[in-house]
């Protein structure tokens, strides 16, 4: 305990990246605690976002209380912690019998990027500013340091700098890639991780996703992309092998009729309209750990939706079209939670870059459940006249 307490120390200050404690006892109480800093009011403050199941909590602490509670916390409830300071990395395990191993290192100044509006884990604005005129963001695929991809792909200069107009796409691809790191402790431990990126397009997230799982986590990969287009899926192929990606290969076709392997992981980002149904259903009965969906386009419901006491809203053309393309996927959401899943929606970009920014992420937890979510699920298709492409895909009787 002393050792973490000095650690702690060290990194609880304005240049701490994130400290993350996971590997819960009880995740009845809390499965996986995030911690940042954050300046509210003038007064340093650090954050801690705690998740349980579906659930997401904010509480911001001062650092005295932040470091006792941290202490608490990996006496009592979490089994691993990793803390990424301005001057320190250190990782923290505790065993079943409760012995605490810290193994820390210093480390020299990480990258620096501007650090504009933050965002909370759900991705929305917080009332916080930056905790100085210069405070950096260190992102897990940091700039300055070129990597092979993000290279060829014309993200980044040679040298490792952003490309002129790409910073946004920089700022998506690590997004991305903090939703993939939340879920590493749900991919299995063993053996080759399956993943397919259905609707992969011109593939920077997938290429992405290879990058960090295989080379920075150094898990063992099979990655398949596919997509429509030929000379897209050509031109990926072509950049796996220059790359010497040896698990991540490129496939032409369309979802609906994809037989390949089953995966641990099902990815379907941007996917049109009933694609993304259809991805999902591959997912489920894969019974894929994860899955990450970020749908577009939904216009079936936009369709079908039909009541009588929501006329005066629904007669509004861009109205109904908003309310049928979320209402679309809370329904998806709510028939992964009866198919076995914790589901959680996530601003994906910020709204300014797309309004087609919500990701749906969901994580296998137990066998399919019914009761009454599934009956509330039934009564409000029923209350607005619809019947989604997914209730038919994955129709609960048959499940």
């Amino acid at each position: 305990m002393e050792e973490l307490q000095k650690v702690l120390e060290t990194a609880l200050d304005e240049k701490l990246d994130r400290i993350i404690l996971s590997n819960t006892r009880d995740a009845s109480v809390s499965t996986k605690s995030r911690i940042r800093p954050v300046l509210i009011g003038g007064e340093l403050k650090f954050q801690e976002t705690r998740y349980q199941g579906t659930k997401v909590f904010h509480e911001n602490f001062s650092r005295e209380e932040m470091a006792e509670r941290i202490l608490k916390e990996m006496q009592e409830l979490y089994r691993q912690g990793e803390i990424s300071g301005g001057t320190i990395d250190a990782t923290v395990l505790v065993s079943k019998k409760g012995k605490m191993t810290v193994k820390a290192r210093r480390r020299v100044g990480a990258a620096e990027t501007p650090d504009h509006a933050r965002k909370d884990q759900d991705g929305n604005s917080e009332n916080v500013k930056s905790l100085e005129h210069n405070r950096v963001k260190t992102y897990l695929l940091p700039e300055g340091e070129p990597i092979d991809f993000l290279v060829r792909l014309g993200v980044q200069t040679p040298d490792g700098r952003i490309t002129k107009n790409r910073y946004d796409k920089f700022r998506q691809i690590n997004r991305y890639l903090e939703f993939i790191e939340d879920v590493l402790e749900e991919l299995p431990k063993e053996g080759t991780i399956h993943v397919v990126d259905f609707g992969c397009g011109k593939s920077y997230l997938t290429f992405a996703a290879y990058y960090f799982l295989h080379v920075k986590q150094g898990r063992d990969l099979a990655v398949t992309g596919l997509d429509l287009k030929e000379d897209v899926i050509r031109n990926c192929n072509a950049l796996a092998r220059e790359l010497g990606y040896e698990g991540l290969h490129f496939e032409q076709g369309d979802i609906s009729a994809y037989k390949g392997e089953k995966a641990d992981v099902v990815i379907s980002l941007h996917a049109c309209d009933l694609a993304t149904d259809y991805a999902l259903e591959k997912a489920v009965k894969w019974g894929a750990k994860v899955i990450m969906a970020v749908p577009c386009c939904q216009h079936e419901l936009n369709r079908q939706i039909k009541n009588d006491v929501l006329r005066p809203a629904l007669k509004y053309g861009i109205i109904k079209e908003r309310m049928a393309a979320l209402l679309t996927d809370a329904v998806r959401a709510e028939i992964l939670e009866r198919e076995g899943y914790d589901v959680q929606i996530l601003e994906f970009i910020d709204m300014e870059h797309t309004p087609k920014n919500l990701l749906i992420r969901a994580v296998k937890r137990s066998k399919m459940r019914g009761g009454s979510a599934a009956r509330s699920l039934r009564e409000m298709e029923e209350f607005l006249q619809i019947s989604p492409t997914l209730e038919r895909l994955l129709p609960e009787e048959q499940r």
